[in-house]
């Protein structure tokens, strides 16, 4: 769903669908909270990007900064930070989550994190 360069539309997808039922709202619901076409994001389900407009409103909508979304050619798949790492800044941004359920939520991810791992090296090996 995204190339090597600009948009990790399924990402961004992924990121909007997440928050889209968190809120308990239908997609032509989110479409309209977020100031976008409901084919605007009906495309995105199909690999599409959205245009700069829809991108920025999208990212704003989230709360989340657009650099979230950018696909770095130059990176190559080991250079991917940690996932705990990358997620714990957002997760302690959150007003809504305490420090104990901050430090949970990372023992769940990294857990997650390091049986993804094993079973991916278990694939490669």
């Amino acid at each position: 769903m995204s190339d090597s360069s600009g948009v990790n539309v399924k990402a961004l997808h992924a990121a909007l669908d997440a928050a889209r039922a968190e809120k308990d709202l239908s997609w032509r619901q989110l479409a309209k909270e977020i100031g976008v076409s409901a084919s605007t994001i009906s495309r995105m389900a199909s690999g599409l990007k959205p245009d700069v407009t829809a991108f920025a409103a999208m990212t704003t909508w989230l709360r989340m900064p657009a650099e979230s979304f950018y696909v770095d050619p130059m990176r190559t798949d080991d250079e991917e930070p940690e996932l705990v790492a990358s997620i714990g800044p957002l997760l302690r941004a959150r007003r809504d989550l305490s420090e104990n359920d901050v430090a949970y939520l990372e023992e769940v991810i990294a857990a997650a994190a390091r049986r993804f791992r094993v079973e991916r090296e278990g694939r490669e090996g």
